[in-house]
């Protein structure tokens, strides 16, 4: 990793890659089954971007890149993985939340006044704490990201996550975020893209092979990461309900990142 650019400057590259990506993805329509769709990165801007002047701030030998928000995490707090305890009480950010255009009625969004967890962020979160005690130490060296920061949902409050949308949707969603993924990568210059399940190692992996080239406009940084998945912590997961932390830790430490 580079000296690079000062902390700030990296933080406000990603802040306006960030709105960048925002614009693009706002310009979309998608069909069905897709009934709502949540774009955090509008509505939960302020904790955002709170998290990238926070934790954005240097190089990071390790990013890990989740898939796309839930709806009791990141739809709420504006945070990958961003369940509200650990992004309040871990990560110390609270900042007020607007709302989407259309909600769901079976999926409001509350903000940090949310009463339900993610289990998939409490996992995640709680691994980081346990190994790493301070959000600081974790952050020296690590970074989390997600690929798509939009929520989609179904007629009936049902989570749509990107590798299911139908073959005319991700087409159009996946170009925009790979060239958001390929200015995260050139801003805080990994050693590791880590993809958290995988469909995001596919994807990562897809672009640092092709150097970009698999998505038109996209061209991928110089200096190419390795690649590595790792088991999502997602509870639909059974594999994830048996110790993830544990699987995790093994996963990432016979691969030399941990």
């Amino acid at each position: 990793m580079s000296s690079g650019p000062d902390p700030g400057a990296r933080g406000a590259a990603l802040v306006e890659a960030s709105r960048a990506l925002a614009t693009a993805l706002g310009a979309l329509t998608f069909g069905e089954p897709v009934r709502y769709v949540y774009n955090p990165l509008i509505y939960a801007r302020r904790p955002w971007e709170a998290y990238l002047g926070r934790y954005a701030n240097g190089p990071k030998r390790v990013v890990f890149v989740g898939m796309n928000p839930g709806p009791w995490g990141m739809a709420q707090t504006g945070v990958p993985f961003g369940e509200v305890g650990s992004v309040r009480s871990w990560l110390g950010i609270q900042e007020p939340v607007d709302r989407p255009p259309e909600e769901h009625p079976r999926r409001p969004v509350e903000g940090f006044a949310v009463t339900r967890s993610e289990a998939s962020g409490l996992r995640l979160w709680g691994l980081m704490r346990g190994r790493f005690g301070t959000p600081e130490a974790f952050f020296a060296g690590h970074f989390v990201a997600n690929y798509c920061p939009l929520l989609f949902l179904d007629g009936d409050g049902r989570n749509l996550t990107p590798d299911k949308l139908p073959k005319r949707d991700r087409e159009k969603l996946f170009p925009p975020c790979d060239e958001h993924l390929s200015r995260v990568t050139e801003v805080l210059e990994p050693e590791w893209l880590i993809g958290i399940g995988r469909f995001t190692e596919s994807r990562v992996r897809g672009l640092c092979e092709s150097g970009g080239d698999g998505t038109e406009g996209v061209r991928w940084p110089q200096a190419t990461p390795r690649v590595a998945g790792i088991l999502h912590p997602s509870p639909a997961s059974p594999r994830a309900n048996q110790g993830w932390a544990e699987r995790v830790t093994v996963q990432l430490k016979e691969l030399g990142v941990w």
